[in-house]
């Protein structure tokens, strides 16, 4: 029976209309009509193949570097001796450079930790050459001179950049350079690498 006839109002002369009695009817026709579904149909209705409301995916950023800011807000590092080559590292080698110009050696002395043409940690990169005559790569730790630090401040803020570095923060200023040399020279080697870019007084390659 159609819900439209159990609810029509009666004609005249016909009585009052049984809302009770309409009701019953109601819910034996619907009741009918569900025992013919089978379960496999009920599950479909119930629970349809795609969400109303499908959630958006997440933009794909790329994280951001540290800012210079954050970065000397952070507490004084500390570190095993990986941390600790790092940080001597940039301090006698690019503490004169701007902060992209840290960042950009500490990417080439991170992108040859992970390269299989180098050595396999920071110290073993670092002191690669040491004591050899023209073999140095990076050369404070060949230059006669002894590591003295001037310059404390300075020393606590590449300690900051070096954990940060060693913590994972991304690598987006040198193109993946493996090498970079001072605008003052013109090492030979140069001539055979891809430059990537150049920030402050220093190039970079790979």
């Amino acid at each position: 029976m159609a819900l439209s006839a159990c609810l029509a109002a009666p004609a005249a002369g016909e009585g009052t209309f049984d809302a009770a009695g309409a009701f019953a009817v109601l819910v034996a026709t619907e009741r009918s009509v569900l025992t013919s579904v089978t379960p496999g149909r009920l599950t479909r209705i119930a629970a349809p193949s795609r969400p109303l409301f499908p959630r958006r995916k997440a933009a794909e950023t790329t994280p951001a570097m540290p800012s210079e800011v954050w970065i000397s807000k952070q507490p004084t590092a500390t570190g095993g001796p990986q941390w600790q080559c790092l940080t001597e590292a940039l301090y006698f080698e690019a503490r004169g450079e701007s902060f992209e110009g840290v960042i950009g050696v500490a990417e080439v002395i991170l992108n040859r930790v992970e390269s299989q043409a180098f050595p396999d940690t920071v110290c073993a990169v670092v002191n690669e050459g040491t004591g050899q005559r023209h073999r140095c790569q990076f050369s404070y730790t060949c230059d006669g001179r002894p590591e003295y630090v001037a310059e404390p401040r300075t020393y606590d803020l590449m300690g900051k950049i070096a954990r940060a570095m060693l913590d994972g923060a991304p690598r987006q200023v040198t193109g993946g350079a493996t090498y970079f040399h001072t605008v003052r020279v013109n090492p030979v080697w140069a001539a055979r690498l891809d430059h990537t870019t150049r920030i402050g007084d220093h190039k970079f390659y790979r």
